[in-house]
This record gives structure tokens, C-alpha cells and sequence, in this order.
């Protein structure tokens, strides 16, 4: 919508009518008081008059209105911008290990595999974080920064998409992804400081060991959850028929217990997404969303669009002036 800085100014408008319609008085001088300068040859003003007598008149009102709305200056005010407050840094460390092909997941009543239903689920978690600095790491054989600190939640979420199985090798590098994301942490950020750590799996890759990178968390002061990906029970198909089997078998859930437990945090076991839904809306609570949100909707100036205009007529008016003037010389 479009808004008057100084409104006020608008009362200017009529001004030109009041002094049009005060009552003159007579002057029998023989000379003016005061001589005004003429712009414009006698000659030209009457070839317009002759043709329009109204067109100045009409001319010069237009670019008083103009002016003035100009000097009201107006602006343009935008729609309403969340501001970012102090929050938290969240980092979301995604395990992209072989394993997580498995397809013991349900979603909307198909079976998929475990990383598919993470990115439905964990999307509408990273939706819901408005106010708190996100990052990715994604890890398998190593830990790589996909995306670094930032309110995008947006990116954060087509990074996660965007993710595919075998992108940074088949094992679980476990303790690289916390130690990445301790490094990766802004220090100089006041705020509550927080791995959200899925896998499926155990450290069976990486230079650096789960309970060092433990140490490395615990002195920077950042809580880690932990999250178990993987269902309990999976029917598998062979050649001697169907048969019970258990695809969370190497998952190491005493670490991940022991990672979070020694941080302040909590671990969790996501058998399905459900579960892993369930999960997300306790962390919310865990670790609330900033709810004293300021906003703020940008200004735009547009002052000079009148005042341009206003200097474009006037051109215009001498210059037709001119050119009319010298057709009749």
C-alpha cells in the first residue's frame, strides 16, 4: 500500500484556486511594483491561447499537484518481513550410509526407504524453526558442510532434498559429522547450540573416533540428540519363503544414548515415521521456537516518480511552445 510521510503537505493542493480566487485589486500605476522576468515571448503565449486557452492553465495545475505530492513524500509500504531474534544454531547431521536404502519405512501407505521418509518428515521439522540458524552436514564416509549456517530455511530444506544415496560413500563416518559440526558452530553467537544427529547405523568410518568428537562437544557446550533410524521388524522375501528379519541390527544405540545423555540432550528410536514425527514435535518442545518475533515491513520511497513526471510536462510544455513559436516566425 502507499503511505504519506508527510501528509500534511497535501492541504497545499487548493492553494492555486485560493490565490486565483482572491478578489484583485485595482491598479491604476503605470508601472509594476514588481517586474517579473518573462520566460516565455508574448507572441507564443498568444498562439496557444489561440488554440487552447484552457492547456496552460491545465498544464500548470497538473504539475503543482505533482510537486506536491512529491513534497508529501509518499512511500510504498511492503508486506511484513520476520526478524530474525536470538535464538539457537541448529545443526542437522543427515547419515547418507548404504544402509539408509533400506525400505523398511511406511509414507502414505507406501513403503519407501529410511532416507526418503527423513526428508518428508525432517522438511516439515526444518519448516517450523523460524528464528533459529540451520545448517546440513551430510556423512557417510566422511562429513561434508552441505549447507553452513543460515535463517534460509528454505535452502536448508532443497539441500535436503536434493541429497542421494552414495553421494559421500557407504559407511558412517559418525564422529567427523560431530566434529564438523562443533567447528562449524559460530562462537561468536550467544544462542543454545544444537546437533540433531540421524543415522541408522555405527561408526565404522572417519578419522575421528564418536567418544572424541563427545569431548570436543561437551567443551564447546552444544547439546546433541540423537536420533535411531530403522524399523524393528521387516519381512524379507527368499528363496525359502518369507522370513522375520531385523534391518536395525548394527544400529549402535548404546553411542548414540551415551552421545546424548553426556551433552544434556536425548536419544530417540524412530521405527517409522510416525515415530520420527512424534520426535520432531518433542524437540519442539525440548527446545522451543522463538515466539517474541519482531517484524518489519520495508519502505520504498516514490517521490521521484511525481516529481519526474512534473519535470517531463514541463519539458514537454516549452518545448511545444518553442517549436509552435518558431513554425510561425
Amino acid at each position: 500500500m502507499i503511505i504519506f510521510a508527510w501528509p500534511w503537505l497535501l492541504l497545499l493542493l487548493p492553494l492555486p484556486l485560493l490565490v486565483y480566487w482572491l478578489p484583485k485589486k485595482d491598479n491604476n500605476r503605470t508601472s509594476a511594483a514588481l517586474i517579473m522576468p518573462q520566460l516565455i515571448e508574448s507572441s507564443s503565449i498568444n498562439v496557444i491561447s489561440q488554440s487552447n486557452k484552457k492547456a496552460p492553465l491545465v498544464i500548470l495545475s497538473l504539475c503543482w499537484l505533482l510537486s506536491v505530492l512529491a513534497l508529501s513524500q509518499p512511500q510504498w509500504l511492503g508486506d511484513a518481513i520476520d526478524i530474525p531474534t536470538e535464538g539457537r544454531e541448529m545443526m542437522i547431521a543427515v547419515d547418507l550410509s548404504g544402509s539408509m536404502q533400506i525400505e523398511d519405512m511406511s509414507l502414505r501407505g507406501s513403503a519407501v526407504n529410511r532416507l526418503d521418509m527423513l526428508k518428508v518428515v525432517l522438511g516439515d521439522f526444518i519448516e517450523r524453526r523460524v528464528g533459529d540458524r540451520l545448517g546440513l552436514i551430510l556423512f557417510a564416509d566422511d562429513a561434508y558442510m552441505q549447507t553452513p549456517m543460515t535463517f534460509d530455511r528454505k535452502t536448508v530444506k532443497q539441500m535436503l532434498d536434493e541429497s542421494v544415496l552414495g553421494l559421500v560413500g557407504r559407511k558412517t563416518a559418525i564422529g567427523d559429522a560431530i566434529a564438523l559440526a562443533v567447528k562449524r558452530f559460530d562462537a561468536k553467537q550467544k544462542s543454545n547450540k544444537v546437533l540433531l544427529l540421524l543415522t541408522d547405523g555405527q561408526n565404522t568410518a572417519g578419522k575421528i573416533s564418536p567418544e572424541q568428537a563427545l569431548e570436543l562437544a561437551v567443551a564447546k557446550d552444544i547439546t546433541i540428540y540423537s536420533i535411531g533410524i530403522g524399523a524393528d521388524v521387516m519381512l524379507q522375501e527368499s528363496l525359502f519363503g518369507t522370513r522375520r528379519v531385523n534391518p536395525s541390527s548394527e544400529l549402535d544405540e548404546q553411542t548414540l544414548t551415551k552421545l546424548a545423555e553426556q551433552t544434556g540432550g536425548k536419544y530417540f528410536r524412530a521405527r517409522d515415521s510416525q515415530g520420527m514425527s512424534q520426535i520432531y514435535q518433542l524437540l519442539d518442545q525440548l527446545e522451543p521456537i522463538e515466539q517474541d518475533q519482531q517484524q518489519m515491513r520495508p519502505l520504498s520511497a516514490l517521490f521521484y516518480c511525481p516529481l519526474a513526471l512534473a519535470l517531463l510536462i514541463s519539458v514537454l510544455y516549452f518545448l511545444i511552445i518553442n517549436i509552435s513559436t518558431f513554425s510561425r516566425k
